[in-house]
């Protein structure tokens, strides 16, 4: 499940450095969330990383854009052809 961001966002910009798939981008009135990008920190990190660094909470998961671990995994194999993804982290 891709995460997405709420209104709640006051577009400090701590999320957008955290990402490594380059999923989170600057939109008109908040930062937004790529879904075709989003592996919920898969094959990077345990736990979605701007979740954690948001200091409101803004960052959630979509219940629109549902996917399992292994979805995510494959997401992160095409968004990183080449690379290792961190044992631990699907």
């Amino acid at each position: 499940m891709a995460y997405k961001i709420t209104d709640d966002c006051i577009s400090c910009g701590a999320c957008e450095s955290e990402c490594k798939n380059e999923a989170i981008s600057e939109g008109e009135a908040a930062y937004v969330i790529d879904a075709d990008k989003c592996t919920e920190c898969v094959g990077w990190f345990e736990s979605a990383r701007c979740a954690e660094v948001c200091p409101v909470g803004a960052p959630v998961q979509d219940p629109d854009n549902s996917e399992s671990k292994e979805q995510l995994l494959e997401k992160f194999k095409k968004l990183h052809p080449g690379e290792t993804p961190v044992e631990g982290t699907y």
